[in-house]
């Protein structure tokens, strides 16, 4: 089956989130990088990381999964979710041939 690729948005709980997380907060999003990372080394995502957007710094995570149930479960298990919010968009990925 092909792999279905999905941009995967990281919405913060609030505009500066970036720049006031509490410790606790830092420490969720440390888990979340370990989390996604792991998901890296499955070859399930592609690259991850904030954006430097000037009105709001956000996540953003290029994903590839058998079918959109995976990336529900990808996402509910994520630390993140805790503190943050998600949406995602089917994508028409154009990556490297392996």
């Amino acid at each position: 089956m092909e792999k279905q690729f999905y941009a995967v948005y990281l919405n913060p709980s609030r505009p500066d989130f970036a720049m006031t997380m509490t410790d606790i907060e830092r420490a969720i999003m440390m888990e979340h990088v370990a989390y996604w990372t792991e998901k890296m080394k499955q070859g399930k995502v592609y690259a991850f990381g904030p954006v430097m957007d000037p009105k709001e710094i956000y996540g953003l995570g290029v994903v590839a999964v058998e079918n959109e149930q995976e990336l529900k479960d990808f996402i509910a298990n994520d630390p993140a979710g805790k503190i943050n919010t998600y949406e995602y968009f089917p994508m028409k990925a154009v990556v490297p041939a392996y």
